[in-house]
């Protein structure tokens, strides 16, 4: 039967979610291909997104506590600190090289084809990549997202002046003044990364506060701390225009309620309102598949569509645009074509602030916690951490939050040095259903950062030790 089609399967989109598909769809013993346009795979992640930004995260947050004099408590004193910023563009390009040459490795390894080209459905078992028919038994979507425009607001990363997350990564100078339109994830990442190497930060947020879908704690706690590193944060503002004039940016603000516009001149303005599915141009007027108002595609709890064979994940269905998510996912439906049975939990999603301290969350905030029932939260600081003390690096908390009835963990959110590490036991807590008591009753090696996960669900029994 199979025998009628070039590919058991067919995955358009070679970013986390597609060439992991692929490749766990090649382990299973299906033939396997994966479309994908760009010159290399890994897709946004890889190349112009997770990876290359935490490498300047990291090289940024290096170079911040050489030339800030931060090491010299800890006994590390050092001359004139230079930066050499093509060197720290060039490591970044290194480690994106390293990581998509080896999905290109790991495809030859597993016997996947990649097509390459982009790709547009002709049925729902045939699509024409490059100019050339290749049918497939099952098709699945993993075209992943692009970053939302501004309206009225021209990109041009060429000119490195109004620029998305794409032109922020390779400023071939550092910014005097940058403003960030956006006050989420990757606008203030990179506005950490260029802030650290001497630009002022302005973060302009159309609402409230900053981190939307945070816990509401943690979003404040947030705001104070990147105020302290010399962020000037404007919440509930909104951009009203941009105008560039030779080098320079003016952005025209004014209250998101209504009132005085004012301008702000800038040498470069990021434009990071959020991202949107990448679902134009694949065709799927052809096969009777409709996105919804959002541009994504509706799937089954499997990940199939409404149309027999075809399937999709990642960024283009409903839910958090992470790459972890997709991966997941990537794995689940390779799993269910193959007639296994792939699922994934889509409550216990962590998410991640790589700035310093990281943020991260999994699971449901206070807020929505006690929109469900009664709950009870514990809180434990940083500053009573023995690690994070000895360490002289003490901002944050972690909170948990059970419900009241069972004590079964309904989220858990920190501020902490490597909260993106920690917050992996919480997710793995809670995805056997732990209590509070059951992360308060295990033991911790001491001393290390996870202590305080510890000391928190010890708190919501009312019983810390160490505050």
């Amino acid at each position: 039967m199979a025998d009628q089609f070039d590919y058991d399967v067919l995955v358009i989109g070679a970013g986390p979610g597609g060439y992991v598909a692929a490749i766990r769809a090649a382990q299973l013993g299906l033939r396997t291909a994966c479309a994908e346009s760009r010159a290399t795979l890994g897709g946004t992640c890889l190349n112009v997104g997770c990876i290359p930004s935490k490498v300047l995260l990291n090289a940024s947050g290096l170079f911040h506590e050489a030339s800030s004099g931060a090491l010299a408590r800890h006994g590390v004193k050092l001359g004139a600190v230079s930066l050499d910023l093509p060197a720290m563009l060039g490591d970044k390009d290194d480690a994106v090289k390293g990581l998509t040459g080896g999905i290109e490795y790991l495809f030859k390894k597993n016997k996947v084809d990649w097509l390459k080209g982009l790709a547009t459905f002709k049925d729902a078992h045939t699509v024409t990549v490059a100019g050339k028919s290749v049918t497939a038994k099952n098709i699945v979507i993993a075209t992943g997202s692009s970053v939302t425009p501004l309206p009225g607001v021209a990109v041009d990363n060429d000119k490195g002046i109004v620029v998305d997350s794409t032109g922020a990564l390779s400023f071939k100078k550092v910014p005097g003044h940058l403003v960030v339109i956006g006050g989420g994830v990757i606008g203030l990442e990179l506005g950490s990364v260029w802030g650290r190497l001497g630009a002022k930060v302005t973060v302009i947020e159309y609402l409230d506060q900053i981190l939307p879908g945070m816990d509401g704690e943690v979003r404040k706690e947030a705001a104070k701390l990147f105020a302290r590193q010399g962020f000037e944060i404007r919440t509930a503002t909104k951009v009203t225009g941009v105008a560039v004039k030779g080098k320079k940016a003016t952005v025209t603000v004014e209250p998101a309620a209504g009132g005085t516009a004012e301008t702000i001149e800038a040498d470069a303005m990021l434009v990071a309102i959020g991202r949107r599915p990448n679902t134009e141009g694949l065709g799927l007027d052809k096969i009777g598949l409709a996105p919804n108002q959002r541009g994504q595609i509706e799937t089954n709890a499997d990940f199939s569509t409404s149309v027999p064979g075809v399937w999709a994940i990642g960024d283009v269905i409903p839910g958090p645009m992470l790459a972890h998510k997709a991966e997941d996912e990537g794995v689940a439906v390779a799993e269910n074509i193959a007639g296994l049975t792939g699922i994934v939990n889509h409550a216990v999603i962590p998410s991640v602030v790589y700035t310093h301290p990281e943020i991260a969350g999994v699971g449901l905030t206070e807020e929505a916690a006690k929109e469900k029932g009664p709950v009870k939260v514990g809180k434990f600081p940083m500053l009573a951490n023995s690690r994070a003390k000895a360490i002289g690096d003490t901002d944050g908390f972690v909170k948990v939050i059970a419900d009241a009835a069972t004590d079964r963990v309904l989220g858990v959110w920190m501020i902490a040095g490597p909260a993106g590490t920690m917050i992996a036991q919480a997710a793995q807590a809670m995805e056997f259903g732990a209590s509070s008591e059951d992360i308060a009753y295990t033991c911790h090696a001491h001393p290390t950062h996870n202590e305080a996960v510890k000391e928190a669900a010890m708190a919501v029994l009312g019983k810390p030790i160490h505050i």
